[in-house]
């Protein structure tokens, strides 16, 4: 009786933590600005179908693809065992789903198969980012001591868990074996370590099959509390964030609502504009900025890209901007977002790797009144490094779109500070004054018309 209440009590802290984790962030998402997303059901059922079940946008690289889905498929199918032993824990029964018969055979047998392939698929992740030549995406000044030894802290633990499951199904074997029983189930793995094991007593098998389980389900929701704050939080995020990507063509820019209204109104004096929103009390909202400066002036699906990241480095590896030496990289914007927004409201993380101690991305801010996203992280030179080419956009497995980012902050900076580079300031003059971008009056905009027709006559 006693280990049902141990585990009920275990079950209830690491689902609580990981609730209270969980409300922090999404209270730093919903910072952001309010942006509608409803709509479209069919659209963003097939998006998320095709792009966060079907990993189809990792399989631009087929090595990393392989390996990643034999995992990601290891880990739906594998917490289906977790299903029962928390039932087990819970009611003390034990292989509970056993009354399903052949299909519990089935489902054990790929359950034992999958955990194998993941310790493998596990080796070869370990190998290829600690031994083999640096891979370009794995490095980089957003990348130090944290996301990389993050990065190895998850191989590990996949690997504690698999070996886990595997210790608890091998010591159950054994024992079933002595006492002359034939466990529920097909473990073609376990069946062969069962034999490593030592025959002995009846109670010291059935402490250490105890003790597998223990570590398994303890190990899973130490990992899940772990996740937070991991990149590999994408696992439960993936799926949300690719629902509410942006459906529109991309290179289609947003448009800001007053610009709009005030344009219609110059071209058609019978437009209306429509009357400013208020606040539930009636009072005029403040108006908001133009772009961003802050991390509360993005979208909140912006600040949902930044939890998504799996900084996985496959936008910054195709940035054009990159590849030529200049500061931008796309990771980093997404990671700076982040960084602001737990900086700036809440910390939902059990401990803060990013931000603090010799090893951080940045000095941690104190001047929290006057910090902002623009300029605290990121530099007008990262953003007008951008050629908008959509490249980050079009390669990032979950859909995180760091150039809407790029383009808000750039958006402040033009209509806020006038603070663009002079070659942009010089065209947006000659838009101004001349109708166009090229310094020329409307009025000799044809004269290389007339040129062209001398030209032709003198050769004719």
């Amino acid at each position: 009786m006693l280990q049902p209440i141990l585990f009920a009590l275990l079950l209830l802290a690491a689902f609580g933590l990981f609730a209270w984790q969980v409300r922090k962030i999404r209270a730093n998402i919903l910072v952001g600005r309010d942006r509608d997303m409803s709509g479209h059901f069919g659209e963003r059922l097939n998006k998320t179908l095709l792009v966060a079940f079907g990993q189809q946008k990792m399989f631009k690289r087929v090595t990393p693809a392989v390996l990643h889905l034999v995992v990601y498929v290891g880990f739906i199918v594998i917490n289906i065992e977790v299903i029962e032993i928390i039932i087990d824990g819970l009611f003390g029964t034990h292989r509970f789903l056993s009354f399903l018969g052949p299909v519990y055979s089935a489902l054990m047998a790929v359950n034992e198969t999958l955990a194998a392939l993941v310790i493998v698929a596990v080796a070869a992740f370990w190998w290829r980012r600690n031994h083999r030549p640096p891979v370009q995406r794995f490095t980089g000044v957003e990348l130090r001591m944290w996301p990389k030894l993050d990065a190895n802290i998850i191989l590990y633990i996949e690997v504690a868990l698999m070996a886990a499951l595997f210790f608890m199904n091998s010591a159950d074997i054994r024992l079933h074996q002595l006492e002359g029983k034939a466990l529920p189930g097909a473990f073609p793995v376990s069946h062969f370590l069962a034999n490593l094991l030592p025959a002995t007593s009846v109670d010291t098998l059935e402490v250490l099959e105890r003790a597998g389980w223990w570590i398994h389900i303890t190990g899973i929701l130490l990992f899940l509390n772990y996740l937070p704050s991991s990149k590999h939080f994408h696992i439960l995020l993936a799926f949300p964030n690719v629902w509410y990507s942006r459906l529109v063509p991309q290179g289609q820019f947003s448009n800001v609502d007053s610009i709009t209204h005030e344009v219609k109104a110059m071209m058609d004096p019978s437009y209306v504009v429509p009357a400013p929103a208020t606040n539930p009390d009636g009072s005029a909202l403040a108006p908001t900025p133009f772009g961003a400066k802050d991390v509360e002036d993005l979208p909140w699906t912006s600040l949902l890209n930044a939890y998504s990241c799996t900084e996985c480095g496959r936008c910054t590896s195709v940035c054009p901007a990159n590849l030529t030496g200049k500061l931008l990289s796309p990771r980093k914007i997404i990671m700076d977002t982040r960084d602001r927004v737990e900086e700036k409201y809440n910390s939902p993380l059990i401990f803060h790797p990013n931000v603090y101690g010799p090893e951080a991305r940045h000095e941690p801010i104190t001047d929290l009144a006057n910090a902002t996203l623009l300029r605290g992280k990121v530099t007008p030179e990262e953003l007008w490094a951008c050629t908008t080419c959509n490249a980050c956009v079009e390669s990032c497995p979950v859909n995180i779109n760091p150039l809407e980012s790029i383009i808000e902050m750039r958006r402040f900076l033009v209509l806020e500070e006038s603070a663009a580079p002079n070659s942009l300031n010089v065209m947006f003059s000659n838009i101004e004054n001349n109708g166009a971008p090229w310094a020329f009056s409307p009025s000799d905009r044809l004269n290389w018309a007339d040129e062209l027709y001398v030209a032709e006559k003198v050769t004719t």
